[in-house]
């Protein structure tokens, strides 16, 4: 997938959780290795999304997966505007599809590992691909703590050009009452709704370690008990 020896900042941007991944749990305890990241491309105007939503809080309890929500802000105009969504999830799916060089965007999209793409509600072939998709090696192994006041990241030495670090904040769960559109009526329950993507620092080769203050919560107000942070490699 990483094959590009430079890449732009939206290159980079769309696969931010390509080489490397860690996810920090609530409460400030580090999760257990990932070796599997899975992204839903979802948003509250889609009639044909609650069961790739569902199926993704039920992805997010697997051992080693990092199960995140993008929310996508292109169907806003069918009446209703997506509260969890921004441009920045939608390039991030547009900026997949042409790395794939199918162009292929939809919601539910569910893209696993940054390459392989399926419908996100099509639970037999989403399980399938995860399952193909685990025991690999991420290029730089990447860890995310919480000394306190402070989010600590780690990235190992590797071999390969520099790269950018992504820190997301993730609210673990939100419920939205949905009013207009196609959805109109429905209650629904979204699962690690990644609320911004961040640029952290430029990894170049060496191991490094950085401390970033936990105020770049997505809501600008610091982090809540129902806040993780995720953070992904791009190289």
């Amino acid at each position: 997938m990483l094959r590009q020896p430079a890449m732009t900042r939206r290159r980079c941007l769309a696969l931010g959780a390509g080489a490397g991944a860690a996810l920090l749990a609530g409460g400030g305890h580090a999760a257990e290795p990932i070796d599997v990241v899975v992204e839903l491309f979802s948003s509250q105007g889609c009639s044909s999304c609650p069961p790739a939503d569902r199926l993704l809080g039920e992805l997010r309890g697997r051992p080693g997966v990092l199960a995140l929500t993008f929310h996508v802000d292109y169907w806003d105009y069918l009446g209703w505007k997506d509260t969890l969504a921004g441009p920045d999830f939608s390039q991030r799916q547009y900026d997949y599809a042409k790395a794939r060089g199918d162009m292929d965007v939809f919601t539910p999209q569910m893209i696993v590992n940054g390459s392989k793409q399926m419908v996100g509600s099509q639970r037999s072939e989403v399980y399938a691909v995860l399952d193909q998709s685990r025991n690999r090696s991420w290029q730089v192994p990447v860890s995310i703590g919480d000394s306190g006041k402070e989010l600590v990241v780690e990235a190992a030495a590797g071999i390969s050009d520099e790269a950018t670090l992504w820190v997301m904040p993730i609210l673990d769960h939100v419920s939205v009452k949905i009013e207009k559109g196609e959805m109109a009526g429905r209650d629904v329950t979204y699962t690690n709704v990644v609320r911004r993507l961040m640029p952290a620092a430029m990894w170049k080769g060496s191991a490094m370690k950085l401390s970033l203050p936990k105020e770049m919560g997505g809501d600008g107000k610091g982090t809540n008990p129902e806040q993780l942070f995720a953070v992904g490699y791009s190289g």
